[in-house]
């Protein structure tokens, strides 16, 4: 199946350029200017979304609250593709649920490279076994994005989901920072050690009273015990 794509930027410049170097790599490429638009044309099936900030109608991070509240459109991943620079903005985007963060000026290059990291992850989370990872009171359902504690169902945004997934397909070793930023980012994302320490935190905070289950090896990484 092709691969399609939504384009949201109200600079009709941008949109032009992407979706001609995205249509270049033989995916299909619809667009929109604002905020009202991207949510009216986000409808399966639509494999990713480019998504800016600053935009009428609705904001960038608006539209991903929307669409992650939408049990339809909740699974599609979206890239941010932005002017706006600060930790603030990409810890926001990230914790609402963003696949990634991409900073104008626009590198094709890059782009191209984050889209393809992005669908190929999406491909193998779908290709994932639908077992779910039970380590002591802790019960991680990969396909179900759903995290139970104790028996009690607890939401993940979806990249603190992909750290804990990550911890517990590892369970009882040592994960470096370095791994972690790749292996749920991607090699080619710019995130700074403190992402992964915000996501790690976050964690903590919903496994409650089992939060000491995540390790954390000073000046190393993070382990979650395998009897969690």
């Amino acid at each position: 199946m092709e691969k399609r794509i939504l384009v949201v930027d109200d600079e009709k410049d941008i949109v032009d350029l992407v979706k001609y170097n995205l249509q270049k790599e033989g995916y299909t490429v619809i667009t929109a200017r604002n905020g009202k638009e991207a949510l009216e044309l986000a409808q399966p099936p639509l494999h990713l979304i480019l998504l800016d900030i600053m935009m009428p109608e609705y904001d960038g991070l608006e539209v991903l609250r929307r669409l992650k509240q939408n049990e339809r459109t909740s699974a599609i991943p979206v890239i941010f593709l932005t002017a706006k620079g600060s930790d603030v903005d990409e810890v926001v985007g990230l914790e609402l649920g963003a696949e990634d963060y991409i900073l104008k000026p626009i590198s094709i290059p890059k782009l191209l490279a984050r889209v393809k990291n992005v669908l190929r992850k999406k491909e193998e989370r779908a290709k994932a076994p639908p077992v779910p990872i039970i380590i002591g009171a802790v019960e991680i359902h990969p396909l179900q994005h759903l995290v139970k504690v104790k028996g009690k169902e607890v939401f993940f945004p979806k990249k603190e989901f992909e750290v804990l997934l990550y911890l517990a397909r590892h369970a009882g070793e040592v994960i470096i920072r370095e791994t972690l930023l790749t292996m749920v980012w991607g090699s080619d994302v710019q995130v700074v050690d403190r992402t992964v320490d915000v996501h790690i935190r976050k964690i903590r905070e919903k496994l409650g009273s089992h939060a000491d289950a995540v390790e954390t090896i000073k000046g190393v990484g993070y382990r979650l015990k395998d009897d969690a």
